[in-house]
């Protein structure tokens, strides 16, 4: 199972937002609508209730429901990632109950502890890949998980990948050469950087603008795919616009960018959870100029790509 869970899932992850309505409930509805688009568009591998969508103001009950909605909405032909982490026992039951509702793999968020080490979060990720039957990635956002750390439990049957956002191309070559092809090394840091990532060998990325323009960032995968340098340059130069202003702040714009500009294709998903960042009214302005060339591209593919 692992091995062709592995093979679907080298292409764009989209990390599909969450919506919730007026009083910071769960509304599935808009996401549906979300889901039946994106995979019109093509997306095939999904991470729902991950870092952009929010995973640590969601509870465990609103994560499967999620699931079990994309599950419903799109069928068998789409690869849902189900986000695990926080307490080891939360993680290991959230990642159970999701398999039960119909995701195919997991992906174990970065672990928010303090005074964390390699030799104790190896403990915490021995446990989630041995107790949880499940094709599994793990998130690399700083300097532990160290690379070594996840050399070492490369070899571990139920690892299929890492989700590497460290952005030192360097150590991300260095680590993938010497992987030798055990399991697949993703770039978690989006369209902004994926390029870069894929030259080193990643074969796709995450991404977040996907879920305003889908066909521009899965026409940049297939140019990378394809070695089709200049255009896919050319169609990040075109996403970058999202990239730049979601990454302001140390990446706080993160979740209420695309909150915004998703109004910008008839969708709304609401306010985002405390403590994300609300934007003032200059900040919506400032996303309102900056989508309409993005979704006119965005257009344009629509109406030329075929699957």
């Amino acid at each position: 199972m692992s091995d062709a869970i592995r093979a679907r899932m080298r292409t764009v992850q989209l990390v599909p937002i969450t919506a919730f309505d007026e009083s910071g409930a769960l509304n599935l509805e808009p996401m549906r609508e979300l889901m039946r688009r994106s995979y019109a568009a093509g997306i095939r591998v999904v991470i729902p209730c991950a870092g952009s969508a929010e995973f640590h103001a969601l509870s465990a009950d609103e994560i499967i429901r999620v699931i079990q909605m994309t599950r419903e909405t799109v069928g068998s032909d789409m690869v849902i990632v189900a986000p695990v982490g926080q307490r080891l026992d939360w993680a290991l039951e959230l990642g159970r109950r999701a398999m039960d509702a119909g995701a195919d793999a997991l992906l174990i968020m970065p672990l928010n502890f303090p005074y964390l080490s390699n030799e104790g979060s190896a403990d915490y990720y021995r446990a989630v890949l041995d107790r949880v039957d499940a094709p599994t990635q793990i998130y690399k956002k700083a300097a532990i998980p160290a690379d070594s750390l996840l050399l070492e439990l490369a070899d571990h049957p139920n690892l299929v990948g890492v989700k590497y956002a460290v952005n030192d191309m360097d150590a991300f070559q260095t680590t993938i050469r010497a992987d030798g092809g055990r399991i697949d090394w993703y770039c978690g840091s989006a369209e902004r950087y994926s390029p870069y990532y894929a030259l080193a060998g990643a074969p796709g990325y995450t991404s977040g603008a996907g879920n305003v323009c889908p066909h521009v960032t899965l026409a940049m995968h297939a140019a990378m795919k394809a070695g089709e340098w200049k255009k896919a340059l050319r169609l990040q130069q075109v996403l970058l616009p999202i990239e730049h202003g979601r990454g302001r702040d140390d990446n706080s714009y993160n979740v209420s960018f695309l909150k915004h500009a998703i109004r910008h294709v008839g969708l709304d998903f609401g306010e985002p959870r405390t403590p994300q960042r609300r934007l003032s009214e200059a900040e919506r302005r400032e996303i309102d100029e900056i989508m309409p060339p993005i979704l006119e591209e965005e257009r344009r593919l629509a109406e030329i790509v075929v699957f």
